[in-house]
């Protein structure tokens, strides 16, 4: 299936350009706490400024780490396994909760920019999902599990 590579590349590079935009950002707002010296309920306004680069670096390196796991899905063609899947449903969790709040606090566009990432997410996500049974595998007398003969049915039957 061809048309799941270039969704897969599009959601990483739009995710390294968040995490480059969302490190941006929380360095910008840690200078300006810092350089207003302004305390807040008794904090140190250092302390404040720190935790806020501290903040945009965690939420930086998730973001590129999902990228990552995003460029790595699309170049190898294969669906991301296991944790790397509940890392990138977990990245398109935050992204419509952080896509709601923006509504209220941003405006409409971040909304918007918001919902794109987390369809690109999810549509990613679909596109891979992991294949289930064959019709070939459940029908009887097709290809026996690996390590001998099925055991009896489970299926209830009729009296």
């Amino acid at each position: 299936m061809a048309h799941r590579r270039p969704v897969a590349l599009t959601a990483a590079a739009v995710l390294a350009a968040e995490a480059a935009g969302a490190g941006w950002l929380h360095w910008v707002l840690g200078l300006m706490v810092d350089r207003q010296e302004m305390s807040l309920a008794g904090l140190d306004p250092r302390l404040m400024a720190v935790s806020t680069w501290i903040g945009g670096a965690v939420l930086g390196a998730y973001l590129l780490l999902c990228a990552c796991l995003l460029l790595r899905t699309g170049l190898a063609d294969r669906p991301p396994a296991g944790p790397a899947r509940a890392l990138l449903a977990g990245a398109a969790v935050v992204h419509g909760v952080v896509g709601a709040l923006t509504v209220g606090l941003v405006g409409w566009a971040a909304f918007a920019a918001m919902m794109l990432v987390l369809g690109l997410l999810v549509l990613t996500l679909v596109a891979y999902a992991p294949r289930g049974r064959t019709a070939e595998q459940d029908a009887p007398g097709g290809p026996e599990a690996p390590g001998g003969p099925a055991g009896p049915s489970l299926r209830p039957t009729a009296p």
